[in-house]
């Protein structure tokens, strides 16, 4: 996704959409603008809502500052819930047992030790 070929979308933006498989404006068009901003966010990536913003605009065809009040309420409602229901961060997961494994050293220092060099 460049930028002359979608509105509201800047360079930065375009490189996170394409990151995260979004490269035209069907891929965009096909999940929403909550659902690629949630890609985004879970690559990694820190946009605002601004981006947010700037999907839907560029799906309706406006500048991101046109999105009405009530409309960008309702995106970030949308988000909140999407975000709500991902699963907890790995920092409130508790580890598993771990288990070692231990490789053949001892034996091959023991052949190691019986080889015999003759002069």
């Amino acid at each position: 996704m460049s930028a002359p070929k979608l509105r509201n979308i800047g360079p930065k933006s375009a490189a996170w959409l394409r990151q995260v498989g979004l490269r035209s404006e069907q891929d965009l068009s096909a999940i929403g603008p909550v659902a690629a901003f949630m890609k985004v966010r879970r690559a990694g990536f820190k946009p605002s809502l601004n981006l947010l913003y700037s999907l839907e605009g560029a799906l309706v065809g406006c500048h991101w500052q046109e999105i009405p009040e009530a409309r960008r309420q309702q995106l970030v409602a949308e988000y909140e819930i999407a975000a709500g229901a991902l699963p907890t961060t790995r920092a409130g997961q508790q580890a598993g047992p771990v288990h070692e494994t231990h490789m053949q050293a001892e034996a091959d220092e023991e052949e190691a030790s019986e080889i015999r060099f003759e002069d």
